[in-house]
């Protein structure tokens, strides 16, 4: 991986001891889909360890992440923002936060469109969010073989990153440093359009255990 990437291992539905043989390589930075799994790891394993919450967050589950999650990923709306400043306020913390930009031709991704991402990030009710930091924006390409179809999304994201990197300076809570797009399947795609954080599951972990 190159030195500018963060490899964030996606650890969910992994067990303790099969994360910790990566930790034990010197990888920190892990990803979990689900608060549940998340808080049940996080008590049982190293405290250096970043967590990364890469799932779909709602909001009434916040406030059991929001005393020591690295990042949550998955932020989508003004609501959602209102409540991790509210509990990370609680617990004295700055969470950082990535927004997240629909950019796949799938209904079944959650994210916001480029205008909505936009909107949201221009808000006024976020100046008041001294408990927040969002540091970029993550999304997910389609799930195809058409690597031209994959290209193109990605580089629809990396240019909106950088579109509201130049216009929006002055925003205090706005810390853009993290462009996250590219899991297992596309990453090294995703690295070449301009991703500084990859989500990679099987190719470290293996073929996830559901049952």
């Amino acid at each position: 991986m190159p030195d500018h990437v963060t490899l964030v291992a996606v650890s969910k539905t992994h067990s303790v001891e099969h994360i910790m043989k990566a930790y034990s390589q010197g990888q920190r930075d892990f990803g979990e889909n689900k608060v549940q799994e998340l808080t049940a790891k996080y008590e049982v394993m190293p405290k250096d360890i970043r967590w990364h919450l890469i799932g779909h967050l709602q909001t009434n589950k916040v406030k059991y992440i929001a005393g020591f999650v690295h990042m949550i990923h998955a932020i989508d709306s003004l609501k959602l923002l209102k409540e991790v400043n509210k509990q990370a306020a609680k617990a004295n913390r700055v969470v950082e936060c990535l927004l997240q930009v629909h950019i796949a031709e799938e209904d079944t991704k959650f994210g916001l469109s480029h205008d909505e991402c936009e909107n949201l990030l221009i808000d006024p009710k976020l100046r008041e969010m001294k408990n927040i930091r969002i540091n970029g924006l993550m999304g997910m390409a389609t799930f195809t073989d058409d690597q031209n179809q994959v290209k193109r999304e990605f580089a629809g994201l990396k240019k909106l990153y950088d579109q509201l990197k130049e216009r929006h300076v002055n925003l205090n809570y706005w810390n853009p440093s993290v462009l996250s797009m590219g899991m297992s399947g596309d990453y090294l795609l995703a690295i070449e359009e301009g991703s500084n954080m990859v989500r990679v599951g099987s190719s470290i972990f293996g073929s996830r255990d559901y049952n």
